[in-house]
């Protein structure tokens, strides 16, 4: 196997005493769809905001080609943020602007292209979402679905080595959920992107995914191909493939665990 493009190594972090992240170790390999799964309240949304740099833990170490980013200082976290698109849960375009240009954004604020370079670009990324001839819409005027497609299409605009996805399906019906999953496949194995899929959604999961980790409480409890999750014997992990009421995971909680576990959804 490949050198990991991302390994994380023992990553610890808590909030006014409580445990989020426990000890977490993962590898992401170059090229592949990784996808990390669980439930809310189980770690995965601290856990990306520390893969992109915009939280810092209490030990461990996140290396991105061998090279620690909880270590670098605002110049080395911004070229690292160079090398990286994200696609955020809700999409978080910018509705007073164009499709154009808020594809364009990115490019305007990072490079020093002439405008008709960047008007080629920003076309490029659309034809690679599938949405050619939609620079002069407004996203109010997109379906839910057209909207994560023009943030995907942003995400790209940078030419990124790796794309980390929050709950990229989230609100979609099936079908156009599907379209999405497609995509993801397609930079994959098209254009070799490394993808890190942030997800609660074990189809689309089970769908894309050449490596699948799962957390509970902070912990990876799981960690393996598709194949491999799907006849884990973990029963946790089968309650969690299944969606079942019956099993380890607990649906009852107090009032407080409930707020302590908002802690990771806000």
């Amino acid at each position: 196997m490949d050198e990991p493009l991302i390994e994380v190594r023992n990553l610890i972090r808590s909030f006014d005493g409580r445990v989020v992240l426990d000890g977490i170790n993962l590898t992401v390999e170059k090229g592949k769809v990784t996808a990390i799964m669980g439930g809310s309240g189980c770690g995965k949304s601290t856990l990306l905001r520390h893969l992109i740099g915009v939280m810092r833990p209490d030990s461990g170490e996140i290396l991105f080609k061998g090279k620690d980013i909880t270590r670098f200082d605002e110049s080395e976290m911004e070229d690292y943020r160079k090398r990286f698109g994200m696609l955020f849960q809700m999409g978080a375009l910018l509705h007073s602007l164009t499709v154009h240009d808020n594809i364009a954004l990115p490019l305007r604020e990072h490079t020093k292209l002439d405008e008709k370079i960047i008007g080629m670009m920003v076309k490029m990324k659309l034809e690679l979402v599938g949405l050619r001839d939609f620079e002069r819409l407004k996203p109010s005027q997109l379906s839910g679905g057209m909207q994560k497609r023009v943030a995907l299409a942003r995400a790209l605009a940078l030419d990124p080595e790796i794309v980390f996805y929050d709950e990229p399906t989230s609100g979609l019906d099936p079908v156009v959920s599907g379209v999405i999953d497609q995509l993801i496949m397609d930079l994959s194995l098209r254009m070799h992107i490394t993808s890190v899929v942030v997800t609660h959604d074990t189809r689309s999961a089970f769908k894309i995914a050449d490596r699948m980790v799962v957390l509970f409480r902070g912990k990876v409890v799981a960690d393996g191909t598709p194949e491999e999750i799907r006849n884990s014997p973990d029963l946790l992990v089968q309650q969690f493939i299944a969606g079942s009421p019956d099993g380890p995971i607990p649906l009852r909680q107090s009032s407080r665990d409930y707020l302590e576990d908002l802690l990771d959804m806000e």
